[in-house]
C-alpha cells in the first residue's frame, strides 16, 4: 500500500451479504464532469449532448453488476447553495461549460429511470447530501460499511474508522480514517479546520495568507480545531512551535483574520440533514423502471435497458 489506511477495492464492491450492507453514495456532479472530460480526452472530439449522462449510467450499472445492492447518487440540481450568500466568491457555476450544465437534469431523470435513488440538491449541495446519507446509513443496523464515492477532499470529514470510507473510483482507492490522516496530516474531524486555513480553490475560498498544507496539518494535528489554537505562538506547545516555520507570523495572521477563518470553516463544514434519508433500505436497488428503455435509446445505448433488466432479474 502506498499510504497507511488506503487500499484497493476494485474487486470488493459487494453490497449485501454475510458481512452486511455496504451502501455506496455517489457524487453525481463529479461523475458527470469525469465522464465528459474523460470521453473528450479519449475520443479527441467534443462529446455528444448526452454522452456524459450515458457514461454515468453505464458506470453506475457497472457498480450494480459488481455487487452493490444499496446505492444513491447526489447531484447539484443547481450549482449555487446557501453558501453563496455567506461568501461572494463561493463557486456559482459561472465557469461550468454549458454542455455540462445542460446534462444536470437529464442525468437525474435517467438515473431515476434506472431505479437509483437520487438526491437532487438545491439549497444544500450534493456534498451535504452525501454527508447526510452517510451519517444516517452508518447508524443503521445491518450496515457493515458506508462507501462515499468521490475524491473531493471536503468529504474526508465524513470518514469514520473503517465504517465510513471514501472511494476514489478513478483510481480504485479507498481512504479509511488512517488513510485520511496519512494524506492530510489531520483526523477527519479536523478537515474543515484544515480547509479553513489552507483554502479550497474548487469551492472558491482562499484560506489564510501564509498557511500551507504542512503548517496547518502540524498545528491542527495537535489542537484539532481553530478555536483551540492559542492566539500567540509563544503559547503553542513547544513541539508544534518548533516544527512550524514562521510560527509567530502564522499565529498573528490567524489572530488578525480569525473571523474570516471562522467563515471559511463554516463554508467547509458539511451539513447533516437526517430527514434526507429515513431508512437505509430506501437505497436498495429494485431494478429499472419502464422508462429506461426510452432513455437508453435516447442516450444511444439501446442495450442498457436489457442489461439492467437482466441484472435485476
Amino acid at each position: 500500500m502506498s499510504q497507511a489506511g488506503a487500499f484497493a477495492v476494485r474487486s470488493n464492491l459487494a453490497g449485501d451479504g454475510a458481512g452486511g450492507i455496504r451502501p455506496h453514495l455517489v457524487d453525481g456532479t463529479y461523475e458527470l464532469f469525469r465522464q465528459h472530460f474523460g470521453q473528450k480526452g479519449r475520443a479527441h472530439r467534443e462529446p455528444g449532448p448526452l454522452d456524459a449522462v450515458g457514461g454515468v449510467l453505464t458506470s453506475v450499472l457497472g457498480m450494480l453488476g459488481a455487487g452493490v445492492t444499496h446505492i444513491a447518487v447526489a447531484t447539484d440540481h443547481v450549482i449555487e447553495s446557501f453558501r453563496n450568500a455567506l461568501w461572494a466568491g463561493y463557486k456559482d457555476g459561472s465557469g461550468v461549460p454549458p454542455e455540462i450544465t445542460a446534462q444536470f437534469l437529464p442525468l437525474e431523470e435517467a438515473l431515476g429511470a434506472l431505479g437509483v435513488r437520487v438526491f437532487a440538491m438545491v439549497e444544500l449541495a450534493a456534498d451535504d447530501a452525501l454527508a447526510s446519507a452517510a451519517h444516517v446509513a452508518a447508524l443503521a443496523p445491518g450496515v457493515a460499511q458506508v462507501v462515499i464515492c468521490t475524491p473531493d477532499k471536503d468529504l474526508a470529514q465524513c470518514v469514520r474508522g473503517q465504517r465510513v470510507v471514501q472511494l476514489d473510483r478513478r483510481t480504485g482507492t479507498v481512504f479509511d480514517e488512517a488513510g485520511v490522516i496519512a494524506k492530510f496530516g489531520v483526523a477527519p474531524e479536523s478537515i474543515p479546520d484544515w480547509l479553513a486555513l489552507v483554502g479550497d480553490s474548487a469551492d472558491g475560498f482562499p484560506g489564510l495568507p501564509g498557511w500551507g498544507k504542512r503548517s496547518a496539518a502540524l498545528v491542527l494535528a495537535h489542537y484539532g480545531h481553530l478555536d483551540a489554537i492559542p492566539a500567540e505562538a509563544r503559547d503553542w506547545a513547544a513541539a508544534v512551535r518548533n516544527a512550524v516555520r514562521s510560527a509567530d507570523k502564522l499565529a498573528t495572521t490567524l489572530a488578525v483574520n480569525f473571523e474570516a477563518a471562522r467563515l471559511f470553516l463554516d463554508l467547509a463544514t458539511l451539513r447533516v440533514e437526517e430527514d434526507l434519508l429515513a431508512d437505509v433500505e430506501e437505497l436498495r436497488w429494485q431494478g429499472p423502471g419502464p422508462e429506461l428503455a426510452a432513455w437508453a435509446s435516447r442516450l444511444g445505448i439501446p442495450d442498457l435497458a436489457r442489461r439492467a433488466a437482466a441484472l435485476a432479474g
